[in-house]
């Protein structure tokens, strides 16, 4: 039994480490909601983790039957584009609210949604059986916007493993979008420690122990504004138990898919990553920029900057901020002329 114990110790190591690197290692719409009818009689409103009712709640329901928490930001006028917002593993849609903001303020019509088994959402607490189930509901989201929108161009924004989503919802449509907005994505897992030996490993735990516990995230590497990583500790909607082996395991998968994505991506696209990135390193995103074959593509890198730049050092978000509006409102289509009065005849 003992060594039945050292042996899965030393799997969990291997994972751990290949997952997130040693350092990390070391602390191991406005949408219609259900139609009632279709409830079983006698049956009580679905609910939110948090206990609310989706009746008093915005939503999508998922292909999947699970009920997704949205945030929509309008603009008091006419649209001139929608902006989907993807988020990272373990957080919501609610941090992004600034962002938005600041698109809306563009008079971009921004939207969002929480992940399967994240914020508000159903769905068994970070724990995915594909990760595919993520662009799918991403698409579904698109789709209901488009419906409602079906002349405005899209634009996509994404952080972490959002922009993993990202990068795998557009190059399955696209057509469909305008741009890519990419902030610290999840693009390939650390290739130091990606070694065949412990790739191998990875795959021996997934099928003997695919629940078992990993190291959690350390908030110490989101930010180097300490108020902002008291705010991610404090959030109790953020999702602060480790990570699931079988979970790791849909991270690495859709690494993978992304690098035999990426000579095919030429929809415009703009990268911005911080070269002291502990949890999503920054070889995969200047990879992508090399070797995309877009014309229009672009890589920002901050000197020293953490994990999430929009919440990085209050300069820093600032900069990242008038980055990411500037560039989505070159892409925007020219705004169309005010209409010209007719003068009278003389």
């Amino acid at each position: 039994m003992h060594a039945v114990t050292v042996a899965t110790c030393l799997l969990v190591a291997g994972l751990s480490c290949f997952l997130y690197g040693s350092d990390v290692l070391s602390s191991l719409l406005r949408v219609s909601v259900a139609d009632p009818s279709m409830r079983e009689p006698g049956a009580a409103p679905r609910q939110s983790p948090q206990g609310v009712p989706y009746t008093d709640l915005q939503h999508i329901i998922n292909a999947d039957g699970l009920h997704l928490f949205c945030r929509y930001w309008e603009p008091a006028g006419p649209p001139r584009a929608l902006v989907l917002i993807v988020h990272g593993a373990g957080e919501h849609c609610g941090p992004y609210d600034e962002i938005a903001q600041r698109l809306k303020e563009l008079s971009l019509l921004v939207f969002a949604h929480d992940h399967v088994g994240h914020g508000q959402s159903e769905g068994d607490r970070m724990n995915i059986k594909d990760f595919q189930i993520y662009i799918r509901d991403a698409l579904q989201h698109v789709d209901l916007m488009k419906s409602r929108h079906p002349d405005l161009p899209i634009f996509i924004v994404g952080h972490s493993m959002g922009g993993a989503i990202s990068i795998l919802t557009a190059c399955e449509r696209p057509a469909d979008f305008a741009g890519v907005v990419l902030i610290a994505p999840l693009v390939q897992m650390n290739p130091e420690a990606a070694t065949p030996f412990k790739v191998f490993l990875a795959k021996i735990l997934n099928h003997m122990l695919p629940s078992l516990s990993l190291g959690a995230i350390q908030s110490k590497w989101v930010s180097r504004d300490q108020k902002q990583v008291e705010a991610y500790e404090n959030d109790e909607l953020n999702f602060h138990g480790g990570l699931r082996v079988s979970f790791g395991m849909q991270l690495m998968s859709a690494a993978s898919r992304i690098e035999k994505e990426i000579p095919t991506i030429s929809w415009p696209f703009f990268l911005l990553h911080g070269d002291a990135d502990r949890l999503c390193d920054i070889k995969g995103s200047r990879l992508m920029y090399e070797n995309a074959s877009s014309t229009d593509k672009k890589l920002k890198v901050y000197e020293g900057g953490y994990h999430a730049l929009h919440h990085d050092l209050p300069e820093v978000a600032e900069s990242v901020l008038k980055e990411v509006t500037g560039w989505i409102t070159e892409h925007l289509p020219p705004a169309p002329p005010p209409p010209t009065q007719q003068q009278g005849s003389s």
